[in-house]
C-alpha cells in the first residue's frame, strides 16, 4: 500500500477508489474492504486489463461482480465476459445473461470449470448440446474429444466411426453415460460394434451386460463376454424381449453347461 493509505478511513478509500486514475490504482488491487471493492468496480478509468486482474481474485463480493458486469469495458470486452461467467461468485443471473455471447469452446470451458456454480455449468453444457446438430463435422470431432461426458455421449449417436472413436476417447465420458446411450432404441451398429471391441469400455461388467442384451452386438463379442457374467445375470438377460433367439438359446445352453460343470466339480476332489 502507498504510504499512509492503510490508515485512511474506509469511506474515504471508497471515494478514492471510485474515481482514481489508472496511475493510482495499484493500492486498490490489494483492498479487502467490501465497500472499497464495490466502488473500485464502478471506476470508469478501469481498462480491460484492470478488470481481468480484479476477476482473478476469488474473494470479490457478489455486488462488486455485478458492478463489473455492467462496467463499460466489460460490455466491450469478450475476455472480461468469459472471466465473469467462470468466476465462482458471479451472481447466477449475471452469468446466464453473459453466456449468450460466448463461443462454443468457451462454453465447454465453463461447463468444465470446477469452481463455477453447478447451475451455470449445466446451462453452458445444455447450450452446447443445442448447438451440436448444426456444427461442422470437424468441430464435432474436436468437441467429442474435449467436451463434457454428456456432450461426448450425445455425439455417440451417429454412424460416423471417426466421431464415435473420438467420443469414446473423451476423458470425461463415464460408464454411466454409456449405459444411458446403450438403453436408447435408435443406435447404429457401428457404435455398438466399436464399443464392444473397445479396449477400455468393453471391460466393465455392467457395460458387458448391456452389450449382451443389445441385438446389434456381434455374436462373437457376446460369446467372448459370457464367461465373465454370472449365471443369475445371464438368466435375467434371457428375459429381455430384444434378445435374438439365437443368442438366447446359446446363453441358456451356456448356463446349463456351467451349472452342470459346477455340480460335478466336488466329485473330482
Amino acid at each position: 500500500m502507498a504510504e499512509g493509505y492503510s490508515h485512511t478511513p474506509v469511506a474515504e478509500r471508497a471515494e478514492l477508489a471510485a474515481v482514481v486514475p489508472r496511475s493510482g490504482l495499484e493500492p486498490f488491487f490489494k483492498e479487502t474492504a467490501e465497500e472499497v471493492l464495490l466502488a473500485l468496480a464502478r471506476n470508469p478509468n478501469l481498462q480491460e486489463h484492470d478488470l481481468l486482474r480484479l476477476l482473478e481474485r476469488q474473494d470479490l463480493p457478489e455486488q462488486a461482480l455485478r458492478e463489473l458486469g455492467q462496467h463499460a469495458q466489460a460490455v466491450r470486452s469478450y475476455p472480461v465476459k468469459l472471466a465473469l461467467v467462470r468466476h465462482p461468485k458471479t451472481p447466477r443471473l449475471v452469468s446466464l445473461a453473459l453466456m449468450k455471447f460466448l463461443y462454443l469452446f468457451d462454453l465447454v470451458r465453463v461447463s468444465q470449470t470446477p469452481a463455477a456454480p453447478p447451475q451455470v455449468k449445466k446451462v453452458a453444457e445444455e447450450t452446447v448440446l443445442k448447438k451440436l446438430e448444426a456444427l461442422p463435422r470437424g468441430e464435432k470431432i474436436t468437441l467429442a474429444r474435449r467436451g463434457s461426458g454428456r456432450v461426448a455421449a450425445a455425439l455417440l449417436v451417429t454412424q460416423d466411426a471417426e466421431l464415435i472413436r473420438a467420443a469414446l476417447s473423451n476423458p470425461y465420458l463415464s460408464e454411466g453415460h454409456l449405459l444411458k446411450v446403450l438403453a436408447l432404441n435408435e443406435l447404429s451398429a457401428v457404435l455398438v460394434e466399436l464399443l464392444s471391441r473397445h479396449e477400455r469400455w468393453s471391460r466393465p461388467y455392467h457395460l458387458r451386460l448391456a452389450l449382451i442384451r443389445n441385438p446389434l452386438t456381434p455374436f462373437a463379442r457376446v460369446l467372448a463376454f459370457l464367461p465373465d457374467i454370472t449365471v443369475t445375470d445371464l438368466r435375467d438377460i434371457c428375459c429381455d424381449t430384444r434378445m435374438p433367439d439365437r443368442v438366447r438359446k446359446y446363453i441358456i445352453a451356456h448356463c446349463a453347461r456351467r451349472l452342470n460343470q459346477k455340480s460335478i466339480e466336488p466329485l473330482n476332489h
